[in-house]
């Protein structure tokens, strides 16, 4: 596990982004950081990847707000427990994580019939591990740990494909329906804690995540038709959303989902 460390002052307003070297995990860290947060980031990355990861984490730097890295297997509840100690000696007894952003997005895309490699049950397993349960895993592990705030905002990243039919998306729509519903039940059950928990639904939006779904092309046209706008939903549009719901404005909303699509949902 690599760590990467810069100081900074003691009145500081802590962020912790699962995934955020790329995509909105990524974009989400940069809105924060340019809003005064200090972020953790706790991603996962081949070496020959870092340097270009690097860049943007000084970006992230130049804000002038802390940004600690764990590059490390979110899913490992070894590495996790090492992460949640480090950030408990690093913020001590006076500070706590006010957000924490779910956006990790590993999973399978395989169909289900076919000539190709089809979905086992392990597929399912590992996706929905990664892109719902981990959200409960970490979070709960954040609360026994004594390191949220008293007005702590969870958020998730969901999409249209929980609740449609697309190609290659059985185990990432399933996983995404299943990340939906925890988060509900996280709301109801942990409001009494002051955490309010909220998905955001992406519209169609060109990641490293999306360039590995099959045919990605064809529905990158057929969104960009159904969009109103004309386009195609972008990283700083989401990382826009989930900046909203950090306002004490939005202390009032909890256990829905948002979409951030232009509008591409509605057609």
């Amino acid at each position: 596990m690599s760590e990467t460390r810069q100081a900074t002052d003691k009145r500081r307003q802590w962020a912790l982004i699962l995934g955020g070297s790329k995509g909105l995990g990524l974009a989400t860290a940069q809105k924060l950081a340019r809003h005064g947060y200090h972020l953790v980031i706790v991603h996962r990355d081949r070496r020959s990847d870092m340097p270009a990861i690097e860049t943007h984490f000084n970006e992230i730097r130049n804000c002038g707000g802390e940004c600690i890295t764990y590059n490390c297997d979110a899913l490992n509840p070894l590495k996790r427990k090492e992460v949640l100690e480090k950030i408990k000696s690093i913020l001590g007894k006076k500070e706590a994580i006010r957000v924490v952003v779910h956006s990790i997005a590993r999973g399978n895309l395989k169909p289900m019939s076919g000539s190709e490699p089809i979905l086992s049950g392990e597929d399912f397993l590992l996706t929905l591990d990664a892109m719902a349960v981990s959200l409960y895993t970490w979070s709960r592990a954040l609360i026994q740990c004594d390191l949220l705030a008293e007005d702590t905002r969870i958020l998730a990243f969901t999409s249209e494909g929980r609740a449609r039919v697309l190609p290659y998306y059985g185990a990432v729509g399933t996983a995404k329906a299943a990340l939906e519903a925890i988060s509900r039940q996280m709301a109801v059950e942990w409001a009494p804690l002051g955490i309010r928990v909220n998905c955001i639904q992406a519209g169609v939006t060109e990641t490293e995540s999306f360039a590995r779904i099959p045919n990605n092309a064809r529905i990158r046209e057929h969104a960009q038709k159904r969009n109103p706008s004309g386009r195609l939903t972008r990283p700083t549009d989401v990382a826009n959303a989930a900046y909203l719901l950090t306002l004490e404005e939005a202390g009032w909303i909890t256990g829905t989902v948002i979409r951030a699509d232009g509008g591409e949902s509605l057609r």
